[in-house]
């Protein structure tokens, strides 16, 4: 199976353990494998009520990850994406209740609801004392007579522990439960399905569609909509959202389903605050993995109304690396650079063979980012043609404070924007070459020995040579043919950058971690780039024989 597991039928039982083993001796199990599997708190005294939860597997770090003080006494884990038995179940309970009684919070998904009352149920023929609340935040269904719980039980624990940690009655905690679960509204969204141990993998949702309103366990969400950014992902489901919240601050729980990134995780969080229901999110938890299906490349949003004593539960302080806390939304705080390193601008001139110039080169740069991403997937991290076409959009959104008519100055000033724009490695060496290349210029040199000043300099501080499977083996090539213009340049850049196909061995850049099978065919993206450029001046001039002069 393509992931990091033995078997279908131990994952659980192994990851529980793996669990533990981690904890530093914070929890404990009960004896009863396979077919009984109960995370406790090793310090459970029963001297207060005890939170319960549970359901399949497969939503980690929920529901084992959330047992500690202030959170769960127990979590019953089931198989993955199923409902544990009503004889674990049953075990939870009576190992973790005392005088005061139990609460079990259930997710209302048929198989909980069933398993979790019936073994409440015999709990009390025990004696004992078991309240039980069913969670049902998501509103993708609206018609459904009785929605999904889904990542805003994660409320309910909380608020439902530090409760119980505090010395709360078991009716008190339930009252409150019940309150918290009526003004939860949950939806989720997700570009994949999930990928269930031992079972083929479902691809459901085509590419530029995003599947909304979809369950934890890989069931099909309510509609699948077009999808075209994060921005429209976030409105469809605010627009949910948003029609039954009240217009008061609320607490948002931003829950990622187990395959989403942490960058793009942050441009959620971005994207919501902006939304319209922005501006009634006081507070946040999150992002995080909280309640996941698995790895599923989705995440989901929860809100409800952030009154105080509710907020103060959130904040209690608790134990748990799974539990991100709550903290106030504020806005970004921007500082101002520090003096000397805002850069003195030159002073703008027009000059219009020269814009025109630079349009039509950056625009060729923008044409190319497909294709030279990926080259550069197959040596490096295909981004080569992204990073060089943001550079060329920046370059050509600054055209209008260059200076344009004095080519001394504007070598300079290209240098100085492609290091405030340009990311990674090749930003900087190219913002390099164009301050030396500058340099040289107004030290007097000509056009091609100005040029060759730069490619120098850069390859001082890079450290890069001809051979070494880079840009450089394209423009140092044509750089040495300039003088007999810009077809025999254009030649010479062809040339080089198809040799380095040929290269199975990289010496500088990401390419020197890539063995040679990957490597072997395959044009170097930044060499590429550097051959389509002058093939474009040589087309531009007719494939003249003349002198280069530009």
């Amino acid at each position: 199976m393509p992931q990091f597991l033995n078997s279908r039928e131990n994952a659980v039982t192994e990851a529980i353990d793996g669990a533990l083993i981690a904890s530093a001796g914070a929890l404990s199990r009960l004896d009863g494998y396979p077919h009984i599997r109960v995370v406790v708190r090793s310090d459970w005294d029963k001297s207060k009520v005890a939170i319960v939860s549970g359901g399949g597997s497969g939503h980690e770090p929920a529901h084992a990850g959330f047992v500690g003080r202030g959170m769960l006494t127990a979590a019953v884990c089931g198989d993955v994406f199923a409902s544990p038995s009503v004889d674990a179940i049953l075990a939870a309970i009576l190992a973790v209740t005392g005088p005061l009684g139990c609460l079990l919070i259930v997710k209302n998904y048929t198989g909980d609801r069933l398993n979790f009352g019936l073994a409440a149920e015999r709990a009390r023929a025990f004696g004992l004392n078991v309240g039980m609340v069913i969670v049902d935040d998501d509103i993708a269904l609206p018609d459904l007579p009785q929605s999904r719980g889904v990542a805003g039980t994660l409320f309910v624990h909380k608020i439902a522990g530090a409760m119980a940690e505090n010395g709360a009655s078991l009716d008190a905690v339930t009252d409150t439960a019940r309150r918290v679960i009526a003004n939860i509204r949950s939806i989720g969204i997700s570009l994949d399905t999930c990928t269930v141990p031992g079972s083929p993998k479902e691809s459901r949702i085509p590419e530029g569609r995003a599947e909304l309103g979809l369950g934890i366990h890989g069931e099909a969400g309510v509609e699948q909509i077009e999808y075209d950014g994060v921005c429209g992902a976030v409105a469809a489901m605010v627009e949910r959202l948003g029609a039954g919240m009240e217009a008061k601050p609320h607490v948002v729980l931003i829950n990622n389903l187990g395959g989403t990134s942490v960058l793009e995780m942050a441009v959620v969080v971005n994207e919501l605050v902006q939304s319209a229901i922005g501006s009634r999110i006081s507070h946040i938890v999150g992002p995080a993995p909280l309640m996941t299906s698995l790895d599923m490349q989705g995440f989901s949003i929860s809100v409800m109304p952030a009154e105080k004593a509710d907020l103060d539960l959130l904040a209690k302080p608790v134990d748990l690396a799974a539990w991100p806390g709550v903290r106030v939304v504020r806005p970004v705080n921007v500082i101002a650079l520090p003096d000397g390193l805002t850069p003195i601008a030159p002073l703008a001139s027009q000059h219009v063979p020269t814009r025109q110039f630079l349009t039509e080169c950056c625009k060729l740069l923008i044409e190319a980012e497909k294709d030279l991403n990926a080259l550069d997937a197959k040596s490096g991290d295909g981004d080569t043609g992204s990073t060089l076409a943001s550079a060329a959009r920046a370059l050509m959104e600054a055209l209008d404070r260059l200076p344009l008519a004095d080519h001394t100055q504007l070598l300079r000033a290209m240098g100085q924007e492609l290091s405030q724009t340009m990311g990674g490695s090749s930003g900087v060496l190219l913002a390099i070459f164009f301050a030396a290349a500058g340099d040289g210029a107004s030290s007097g040199l000509g056009m091609r020995d100005a040029l060759k000043a730069g490619l120098t300099r850069m390859q001082e501080i890079g450290g890069a040579e001809l051979g070494d499977r880079t840009m450089i083996d394209a423009l140092s090539p044509a750089l040495d043919a300039y003088d007999k213009g810009f077809a025999a340049a254009a030649s010479a850049a062809r040339a080089g950058a198809n040799l380095t196909a040929t290269y199975v061995k990289a010496r500088a850049g990401r390419a020197a971690y890539i063995n040679a099978q990957q490597l072997e065919g395959h044009i170097d993206p930044g060499a590429e780039a550097v051959a389509r450029l002058f093939e474009f001046l040589a087309r531009r001039h007719g494939g003249s024989q003349g002198k280069a002069t530009e």
